[in-house]
């Protein structure tokens, strides 16, 4: 009697998996064709010499990978990579924060202020990179200064702050930094205003009647409390930056030049300049784990500071 129960109840059970299984199928299928095949492909490729074209395929091991620590073109990328990532987490991050705490309050217009702030990130990177490329052209045409900085700089009278901006190795990596940190703003200042709302408001009201300034509110109250949130925009923020590719493109064009290059634009020029499918893989695959590392280890740190 009792063994019968077991293998009934040992059946209703499996059945119970199996259904709750075959729900997330379609999801693991479609994570598996599309995100570890993929991976899996790129490593073993990793390990060939293969120009992309014909069929043979050299195995050549961890050379790639060799090659890759003493490519200092490679780490230079990483540079730029890290330099624009440093400008989105303290521009880009601290502005969002600004504007999510005013737009928290009650001010006027506050609806027509989040709208307006969410436009940068909806709008097609090539489309803002070629207006930004209009803007800091460099150049006269019939005379006059065809970019708009450069236009405005000779109109108020500072002709000695012209600058070639996108070519020059001392701005060029600034100016693309600043505008994608303009343009990603608005995803930080949606999280951030949406973890400003989950705030119970009679812990400031309590705050408010025992005495506390906006100073000891914000450190005691806001902040604290949006460290969580935080987080997930400063992981989000690394790893957007860090990948930035299309508005590179847009601004600088086809010519891409030692100083603006980033770790993609590296792969896609190994794949497109050398033909080197292997060795791009290789890169693919160093600065993907690199990500992966950066993200768990923020995330680990996020989790230690929930618990204390």
């Amino acid at each position: 009697m009792g063994i019968a129960k077991i293998k009934k109840f040992s059946l209703a059970q499996f059945k119970d998996y199996l259904e709750n299984y075959l729900f997330i199928l379609p999801a693991v299928a479609i994570f598996s064709v599309f995100y570890i095949y993929p991976f899996y492909d790129i490593f073993r490729l990793s390990l060939h010499d293969w120009n992309g074209i014909t069929p043979f395929r050299e195995f050549v091991g961890l050379a790639n990978f060799q090659e890759i620590m003493r490519d200092q073109n490679w780490w230079g990328s990483l540079w730029h990579a890290g330099y624009i990532t440093l400008i989105a987490l303290t521009f880009q991050n601290a502005l969002a924060f600004a504007l999510a705490l005013a737009c928290d309050r009650d001010i006027r217009m506050k609806k027509f202020y989040r709208v307006v702030f969410y436009l940068p990130p909806v709008l097609s990177e090539v489309v803002v990179g070629l207006i930004w490329q209009w803007i800091l052209q460099a150049g006269t045409q019939n005379g006059q200064q065809i970019g708009l900085l450069n236009y405005f700089l000779n109109f108020i009278g500072l002709p000695h702050l012209v600058n070639d901006w996108l070519s020059d190795p001392k701005t060029a990596l600034t100016c693309i930094a600043v505008v994608h940190s303009w343009k990603g703003f608005g995803w930080g200042f949606i999280i951030l205003l949406a973890g400003l709302q989950t705030i119970d408001r009679q812990l400031y009201e309590a705050a408010k009647v025992d005495g506390a300034g906006s100073l000891s509110v914000f450190k005691n109250i806001t902040l604290p409390l949006m460290i969580p949130v935080i987080f997930v925009v400063v992981i989000l923020t690394i790893l957007g930056s860090m990948q930035v590719f299309v508005l590179i493109l847009s601004m600088v064009g086809q010519g891409l030049v030692y100083h603006t290059e980033v770790p993609v634009t590296r792969i896609l020029a190994s794949m497109t300049g050398t033909n080197r499918f292997g060795y791009a893989c290789a890169q693919g695959v160093i600065f993907g784990f690199i990500l992966v590392l950066v993200s768990f280890s923020l995330n680990k740190i996020s989790n230690k500071l929930k618990q204390a």
